[in-house]
């Protein structure tokens, strides 16, 4: 039977056998990832945003604010609604400051800010790594027909002007959940280029020893394709949905900030952004909070997708 052959290839040519020895190939990949210190400092740092968005209702409550809630007493009103104090009013009452005009807490707004845009960015990811997944094995494995009719789906698909597309189809809808419609709009234009790559370890394995011994014994498409094929394409489908995910997390944000994302008063990182332009000027920082915490979310999942995909898919990785 099969093994898992992505992380077995790190074990022979960079663990080494000694050190290889009494350790399964997912303790090597942790071993070498949490070695490099780009990944320790993605890896640290997208744990920390996961659980802050995890937690956001009880570590917001600890500021003593929730999203929605005004506090007119942080705000001059005869200057137009800016904030009272340095820095955007930050201080013991306020930890991050507050939003020019309602005086709503910035730590809290953040916070589920970052709930709502990753959890957009993991379920969007998480379709399109099923989608693309089932369609690049099907294609790969069954060929003919089959690898015809999904091939050209998937030009089809990237031909679009997905950007363009979004932007049309969140304008249309009015009454709908807005989370929901964002993951499937997002989703639909995503599938294709893990497909391909999946597509293409398929057809690599499909004709390996132990695959052709399973046909031999007799073993179903079925059993085939869940216990020798979709085993030895988990490495590259596990660096590349890491790298989907900063790519899904601006993607939301470019459309919150377009206008056509979550809605008020449900918090984004890009709604905030685009909320701030308005009061650049007398209040910079309300600009620089939510810019800074989706430029470190991304940057963080881009450096521990660059480094799974060096160690799960090093032949990937090579241009």
């Amino acid at each position: 039977m099969s093994s898992i052959t992505e992380p077995a290839a790190v074990e022979d040519t960079a663990a080494g056998p000694a050190k290889a020895t009494g350790r399964g190939p997912w303790r090597l990949v942790w071993d070498q990832l949490w070695a490099k210190g780009s990944a320790r400092f993605g890896l640290i740092t997208v744990a920390v945003l996961v659980l802050a968005a995890a937690l956001a209702d009880p570590l917001s409550s600890l500021g003593g604010w929730t999203p929605e809630e005004f506090d007119k007493r942080a705000v001059d009103p005869y200057m137009g609604g800016t904030p009272i104090g340095d820095f955007g009013g930050i201080g013991s009452r306020h930890w991050l400051g507050v939003e020019p005009g309602s005086g709503r807490d910035l730590f809290a707004r953040v916070l589920h800010g970052g709930q709502v845009s990753l959890l957009i960015a993991f379920t969007a990811t998480a379709l399109v790594v099923v989608v693309g997944t089932l369609a690049g094995i099907v294609a790969g494995y069954f060929g003919g027909r089959a690898d015809a009719a999904l091939s050209r789906l998937m030009d089809l698909t990237m031909s679009f002007p997905s950007l363009i597309f979004m932007i049309a189809m969140m304008s249309v809808a009015k009454d709908v959940n807005r989370i929901l419609l964002m993951t499937l709009v997002i989703g639909l234009f995503g599938w294709p280029g893990i497909a391909r790559v999946v597509r293409g370890q398929t057809l690599s394995l499909k004709h390996r020893e132990y695959v052709e011994a399973a046909k031999v014994g007799g073993a179903r498409s079925w059993r085939i394709l869940t216990r020798e094929i979709l085993p030895n394409v988990s490495g590259p489908i596990i660096a590349y949905t890491t790298l989907l995910i900063p790519g899904m997390i601006a993607t939301e944000a470019a459309l919150s900030y377009l206008g056509v994302g979550v809605r008020p008063p449900t918090a984004s990182w890009g709604q905030m952004i685009a909320e701030s332009i308005l009061h650049y000027e007398t209040d910079p920082t309300y600009f620089l909070i939510p810019t800074v915490f989706l430029f470190i979310a991304v940057l963080a999942f881009t450096l521990l997708g660059d480094a799974l995909r060096d160690i799960l898919d090093p032949r990937g990785g090579r241009s």
